[in-house]
């Protein structure tokens, strides 16, 4: 069993002369270069983060071997069959089952678009394309990825170049926070860059070319920079007055549960104390009694239900964030998630509009639906407490006008105890 520096070194080793025995020409981005940047980058980025020699060492080991594939084999498959190399590498060098398997995991998050559960896994996901927030580097990248699918006979991913960058680059996340603060802004400047420049082409390829009178072209900007705000406020606007509308209707939905709730305890506690007793003397009160008693009971467990709360699962996955499929809005959808998770998810979230907005709505639709069933529920509650009031006082007016005194007791002659 070799110890964790061997082991480090035989890997970089058996890597380097992997690249120099499958050395390929046309491997202008995915080579030698890339890796050993991207095994910089694990360093620096696990650096910040409290992790085991033993997790460094895997991520070191992930790095290395991550991008190995391409030498054997094409794009698609290059993940599994760098997994491959990495395994054939170290079935010769330790028993480790488990060092293996993470490794591997660590190898296969790299395929686009990664989903890291993990912090690990969020760091080599990260440092694989830590050259996205770099403003140089990235344009440098860039034309050493589409040199390279040309020279692989890659042609009809060049097509739009430009344009699949930057939607490349907007799907695109970093998953640690420290990547978040350092690179995001520089992810930025690069996607801007590309937005200028495609304006740019469509507008040189643009047959017909409108020319706004002279000195008027920032007043149309404005003009419609205004509009788009105007806009924007609006929509946000229309959100928050229906969700507190939403909320306004919640409370006065609970407001009447409470007092159905708070009326028929009273009454059942009168029942309880006065009626119960007093049916022991007047038996023909007993059935009114229990039918005033029923209807009660049946409001306030109705009202109940009304009210009672759901909480729901209480966590996500990051495919839930990536995917966009979970309200971070409500609190019944993360409560049990850690605090550095619900960031991540948070700050991944507040990036995207279409998410927020969606968020927002979602939001809004979800009240809607407990406010119906509040409501149904309220509605039911009533209708069985005016129900039972009205029966329960025909049964009491007819017990009464039915009941007929016991005139054998009433005009029965008292007997004395002590005889005539």
């Amino acid at each position: 069993m070799l110890n964790n520096n061997e082991l480090l070194i035989q890997t970089e080793n058996y890597v380097r002369d992997l690249f120099k025995q499958y050395h390929q020409a046309n491997l202008v981005f995915h080579n030698i270069g890339h890796t050993e940047g991207v095994v910089q980058h694990v360093h620096e980025i696990a650096s910040h983060y409290e992790l085991s020699d033993r997790e460094i060492m895997e991520l070191t080991i992930a790095a290395w071997f991550h991008d190995t594939g391409h030498l054997v084999t094409e794009p698609p498959q290059h993940e599994e069959k760098s997994v491959a190399l990495m395994k054939e590498f170290m079935e010769t060098r330790t028993d480790d089952q488990a060092l293996v398997d993470k490794i591997a995991a660590l190898i296969r998050v790299t395929k686009f678009p990664p989903s890291p559960q993990s912090l690990q896994e969020m760091i080599m996901a990260d440092a694989d394309t830590y050259h996205f927030g770099l403003d140089e580097e990235f344009k440098k990248t860039n034309k050493q990825v589409k040199k390279e699918l040309i020279l692989r006979n890659m042609n009809t991913m060049v097509l739009d170049w430009e344009k699949n960058s930057l939607e490349l680059l907007q799907k695109h996340q970093f998953f640690t926070t420290y990547c978040m603060e350092l690179l995001d802004k520089g992810k930025e400047k690069n996607i801007r860059r590309l937005q200028k420049k495609i304006n740019k082409q469509v507008g040189a390829n643009t047959s017909e070319t409108i020319i706004p009178p002279e000195g008027s072209e920032g007043d149309v900007r404005a003009e419609l920079k205004k509009k788009n705000s105007l806009i924007t406020r609006g929509i946000q606007t229309m959100l928050r007055l229906t969700s507190e509308n939403h909320l306004e209707l919640s409370n006065m939905a609970d407001g009447k549960a409470s007092i159905l709730i708070s009326v028929n305890a009273i009454i059942i506690s009168v029942i309880l104390s006065v009626l119960i007793r007093r049916i022991e003397v007047d038996t023909h009160l007993t059935i009114p009694t229990f039918v005033f008693l029923a209807s009660s009971l049946a409001t306030i467990i109705i009202a109940i239900l009304a009210t009672r709360p759901k909480v729901s699962e209480g966590s996500f996955s990051r495919e839930d964030i990536l995917n966009k499929s979970t309200n971070l809005l409500f609190f019944g959808n993360f409560h049990k998630s850690r605090l550095d998770e619900y960031q991540w998810a948070m700050n991944t979230m507040m990036r995207d509009p279409d998410y927020i907005y969606g968020s927002m709505i979602q939001d809004i639709h979800q009240l809607g639906v407990v406010l119906a069933r509040k409501y149904k529920l309220i509605r039911l509650a009533y209708t069985v407490f005016m129900i039972g009031i009205f029966i329960s006082v025909v049964a009491f007016m007819l017990a009464i006008l039915l009941h007929q005194p016991d005139q054998t007791i009433i005009n029965s002659p008292q007997v004395s105890p002590f005889g005539a």
